[in-house]
């Protein structure tokens, strides 16, 4: 098992990238670490495949007005907690993203054209995840790391643009984690950006959320609140 005063495990790197499946998969699940990778003075990148056009029960929601309030509230949430940049895939639906090779390739491209010392993502074999959406980002994303460092997808080779290899994947929403970063410091930050998500606080009460996830998380290494990730090398 590891931990360390820092966020990433040696050798670490500056350029951080997360591939997320809807808003605010990062802010709820692991917005405590991008905080305090944000205070490193990490420069953080947040790829979306979907903008969230199915996330409400109310039926007088479009998904056209519904994907401009949470792409609004997800930039919001971003810039609070420090991301430089935030980028929205086209075509992709909320809740019917497929682990497909266009996405595969979508990512790739991203990854070439950004060049990443280090990606986070969702970890595509915890088991009983019930979202089919992450667990294809997941897959994906693993599977675009690959190609991205090889000669796949050459049609993206104009521009500039050349193959990139990431080594370093961390994989949040795991239930095999191997490293922890304590999060106690910025737990408020945290909150406030899950509160930027307006749209998905009906009934939910993100502090209460955010605590409790950040104190199951912390017992393992006797943080008063933690994330957890599972962290591996391509």
């Amino acid at each position: 098992m590891a931990t360390s005063s820092s966020v990433l495990l040696p050798p670490g790197g500056q350029h951080i990238l997360f591939v997320l499946a809807h808003p605010d998969d990062a802010d709820f699940i692991c917005g405590g670490t991008v905080a305090c990778l944000a205070e490193e003075g990490r420069e953080i990148h947040y790829l979306l495949v979907t903008r969230g056009d199915n996330g409400t029960n109310d039926p007088a929601m479009t998904p056209t007005h519904l994907t401009t309030i949470r792409e609004q509230e997800q930039r919001h949430a971003a810039e609070l907690l420090g991301v430089q940049t935030v980028t929205f895939l086209e075509g992709y639906l909320d809740g019917e993203v497929e682990a497909t090779l266009a996405l595969r390739r979508d990512i790739a491209l991203i990854v070439r054209q950004w060049r990443p010392d280090v990606v986070f993502t969702f970890d595509p074999w915890k088991r009983y995840d019930m979202h089919p959406d992450h667990r294809a980002v997941g897959i994906c994303t693993q599977d675009a790391l690959v190609n991205a460092g090889a000669r796949n997808f050459p049609e993206q080779f104009r521009n500039g643009i050349t193959p990139h290899s990431v080594k370093h994947i961390y994989y949040f929403s795991t239930d095999q984690p191997n490293h922890w970063v304590d999060t106690s410091h910025v737990i408020e930050k945290k909150i406030a950006a899950m509160r930027c998500h307006e749209s998905q606080m009906s009934g939910f009460n993100p502090d209460e959320y955010a605590r409790r996830k950040g104190r199951e998380a912390g017992m393992a290494h006797k943080y008063k609140l933690a994330e957890a990730f599972h962290h591996d090398v391509i």
